[in-house]
């Protein structure tokens, strides 16, 4: 058992500042074969991450700033890579030097790690956006409700292809929902604020949540996604968080 931050904390949102990769590329120059950069991290392990060259054209950023502030060495202090929308492994940190390929480079990290293994057997690479997804945080695990009475769930959604569109949330594992409201500004590849009122009776109640974004995509069962991408499907998994609230107010990770 664990907490909201222990299942989910890997997430962040923050406003970044810094030169639009585009712009470099086209100051570089580039041949008509090219098809992918590889961006390399100056770490010890040397991350290093394949990037389809539209990806690049489009919104990809070299971050210099975050929040204002310079980059910290713990966020890829002097630049990093930024590809809005697309999961945290392949903005590589400590950016020192970018390669433009005609094809991906199968580094250890994109075999190894982001490879994976589908039920048929097949396997699937390169897998980048963020999934649209939902957490509740409150209540959530650890959390002991203090008695009956009217309380506020709340949460984040989120979602690597554009704005949330909708929330909703259920207290009885999913057998009927409730639209949650969001708190403004809703913007495109960024966190966002849900919340409804929630009256407990004292009973057993699962709480859940599900995301819909601006393309109509759905926050996903968890039998539903890991029967379709498989039990390695760890590094891109967005199905739905279930919180079970027993009888005694303790609010407990469970599967449902």
């Amino acid at each position: 058992q664990s907490t909201a931050s222990g299942i989910h904390g890997l997430v962040s949102c923050s406003e970044w500042t810094g030169v639009p990769l585009a712009i470099l590329l086209e100051e570089a120059g580039m041949r008509k074969e090219a098809k992918w950069i590889i961006a390399e991290g100056a770490d010890a392990a040397a991350m290093s991450r394949s990037v389809p060259i539209e990806k690049a054209l489009d919104d990809a950023v070299v971050a210099l700033y975050q929040n204002g502030e310079r980059l910290r060495p713990s966020n890829g202090y002097p630049m990093r890579l930024l590809l809005p929308g697309w999961e945290g492994n392949a903005n590589v940190k400590w950016l020192r030097r970018i390669q433009v390929s005609s094809s991906p480079a199968m580094t250890k990290d994109e075999t190894s790690k982001y490879t994976d293994l589908l039920p048929d057997g097949r396997a699937s690479m390169f897998s980048f956006p963020m999934g649209v997804k939902s957490v509740i945080t409150s209540p959530s695990g650890k959390y002991t409700m203090q008695g009956p009475g009217l309380y506020q769930i709340s949460g984040l959604a989120w979602s690597g292809a554009g704005k949330i569109r909708r929330v909703e949330v259920s207290a009885d594992g999913g057998q009927s929902w409730g639209k949650a409201a969001l708190s403004e500004p809703v913007l495109s590849k960024a966190l966002v604020r849900f919340r409804m009122p929630w009256r407990w009776n004292g009973g057993p109640a699962v709480l859940q949540s599900r995301a819909i974004d601006e393309t109509g995509a759905i926050q996903p069962k968890r039998e539903a996604l890991l029967g379709k991408r498989g039990t390695n499907y760890r590094y891109h998994y967005h199905a739905i968080q279930s919180w079970n609230v027993g009888s005694n107010g303790e609010v407990a990770n469970v599967y449902a």
